[in-house]
């Protein structure tokens, strides 16, 4: 990568199943605007995953752990599926996406769920329920039982087995996703719902009272309530343009903002970006990635919905590179393509025209040249 200092170094991992397809398009949408926008960024294109491995014995070969060191953003794809049993359980745990969060630090996961109008026929949700979304879900991503000690599988003396693990938070942990939470509604409607599990749960007795210290120290202006997360599912599904933040622990926010998808029309459209701490330079670590996951099924075969990749370069732009014009336009022309009618199939109503991948980056690219052209007329 470049050393200049005035540009932002990106690592763009397309990782396996649909993820290369995916970032492929990402990888157009952000060389258009390397060409087009002027922003200044260098790429460094790397492979995860089983190919690597095969080659090199390692799912993160060195040169792609450089990559990703050395970056002030990565562009990641997705990992897993069936074909993973082919890389050993010990080479895929030495190279796991949770130990890239944890050694970047990326505890602040956040996934904006915004409901598309132009959606609203082939969402799983009626209009009227869809009509206004705009929320982000912050999921705390580097604690809680994904990342809790002890940990594994035993076999008693009676000779059944048993699975553990352990749910943990600290004050720390909590305080600064929380504050994450609370710095970002004070740039949208002002509102924070908390989600724990605090009448049956230690940790979520300890996470609410931390949120309600925190708030009462240093964010009282912001509106504070809390919801049980089984609540939370039902009241995401019942009226989800109630929130605004929702911010919430590891294994309820993996969880919530998979059911928040229907919010949006597909597991496809959603974007997200895990933060790092900001370092002393006001600098902080970012992965940006589609939330869907590897998809094998339909790996290969060119039909994968990139809109999630392709809004996360949104999210990129906003967040990494402080360019909000940029990812304003990126936004806006992907509804654009979208009222124009680009679907993949995982979007289309029935009868309707279902684009491939690489089409449906064309829409965008189409949408970005349109909407750039009438700003420059």
């Amino acid at each position: 990568m470049s050393t200049q200092s005035n540009m932002v170094k990106v690592a763009v991992v397309g990782g396996e199943g649909i993820g290369p397809e995916v970032t492929a398009q990402s990888r157009r949408v952000l060389d258009w605007f390397a060409a087009k926008r002027n922003v200044p960024m260098t790429l460094r294109e790397a492979q995860y995953g089983l190919i690597p491995y095969l080659a090199t014995g390692k799912v993160l070969p060195e040169d792609t752990a450089e990559a990703m060191d050395e970056a002030d953003a990565i562009l990641w794809g997705a990992t897993g599926g069936p074909e993973t049993t082919e890389v050993p359980a010990a080479a895929r745990k030495a190279g796991s996406l949770l130990g890239l969060r944890s050694k970047y630090d990326l505890y602040a996961n956040l996934r904006p769920i915004v409901a598309s109008p132009a959606l609203s026929a082939s969402a799983p949700l009626k209009a009227e329920v869809l009509d206004g979304v705009d929320f982000v879900i912050i999921r705390e991503l580097t604690s809680g039982i994904y990342f809790g000690e002890p940990r594994g599988i035993e076999t008693l003396p009676d000779g059944q087995r048993r699975g553990f693990n352990t749910e943990q938070y600290t004050t720390n942990q909590i305080r600064r996703v929380a504050r994450s939470a609370f710095e970002l509604a004070r740039t949208r409607r002002n509102k924070v719902c908390s989600v724990d599990k605090a009448n049956v749960l230690e940790t979520s007795v300890v996470w609410r009272e931390e949120m309600i210290k925190l708030h009462k120290e240093e964010f009282a202006d912001v509106e504070l309530t809390h919801l049980y997360v089984d609540n939370a599912a039902m009241q995401i599904v019942r009226e989800p343009r109630q929130f605004d933040v929702m911010v919430t622990g590891n294994i309820f926010g993996d969880i919530l903002s998979d059911c928040a998808a229907m919010a949006s029309g597909s597991l496809g459209m959603l974007p997200s970006a895990s933060l790092g701490p900001v370092d002393r330079f006001g600098r902080r670590k970012a992965l940006y990635e589609p939330v869907h996951g590897s998809a094998p099924d339909i790996a290969g075969k060119g039909i994968a919905n990139p809109l999630g990749s392709i809004l996360s370069v949104a999210m990129l732009l906003r967040l990494t590179l402080n360019r909000p014009e940029d990812a304003d336009l990126l936004e806006k022309a992907v509804q654009t393509a979208l009222a124009s009618g680009a679907r993949t199939a995982d979007i289309a109503e029935a009868g309707a025209k279902k684009l491939s991948t690489v089409q449906m980056g064309d829409a965008v690219l189409g949408a970005l040249d349109r909407i750039s052209a009438k700003e420059h007329a």
